[in-house]
């Protein structure tokens, strides 16, 4: 008991001599980004080709859809052969649209390798500027409010997120 106590007391003691030693800065990312003219044109670049390639997808899958009419209306007067043949467009087209969808928006498909080649330079940037203004200013720590919903308040002298956009050439 008494060896609990003593530690207690020592972790006790410890804990203000870290906190006061300890410089804390916040920024705002979304602000940041939302700041920052080549993260909008890059966002508005990934628009454009995701619809591309939605439009894409659609056009299978409504080739397909036409496909489905057609064998429905015609399917009595079909052969056999004719039916499986005609079933099997079917099967392969929506196999098609499918795969096409899963090559652009699956979890390793086009459009998450295409934002990462526009995003991560951006990326690398904001934390290249956070480092060096945390580096000058002697930030141990630089958190992301708008990443932490615990925050409840926080003094505007510790947002350095306009200090980031300038150090980034915006605003």
């Amino acid at each position: 008991m008494k060896k609990l106590i003593v530690c207690a007391v020592v972790f006790l003691s410890l804990l203000p001599l870290s906190a006061k030693d300890f410089s804390v800065a916040y920024i705002d990312l979304q602000y940041i980004l939302r700041n920052l003219p080549q993260y909008e044109a890059a966002k508005d670049q990934l628009t454009l080709i995701s619809k591309r390639w939605q439009k894409e997808v659609s056009d299978l899958e409504q080739e397909a859809r036409v496909l489905t009419a057609n064998y429905e209306t015609e399917q009595i007067f079909l052969s056999e052969t004719m039916r499986k043949q005609r079933e099997q467009e079917i099967l392969d087209k929506e196999q098609a649209a499918l795969e096409l969808r899963r090559k652009y928006f699956g979890d390793e498909g086009e459009l998450n390798k295409k934002q990462e080649a526009l995003l991560k330079p951006i990326q690398d940037d904001i934390y290249t500027a956070i480092q060096e203004i945390a580096s000058i200013k002697g930030y141990q720590v630089v958190k992301d409010r708008s990443a932490d919903p615990s925050l409840i308040y926080m003094s505007n002298q510790l947002d350095i997120s306009d200090q980031v956009l300038n150090k980034l050439g915006a605003k």
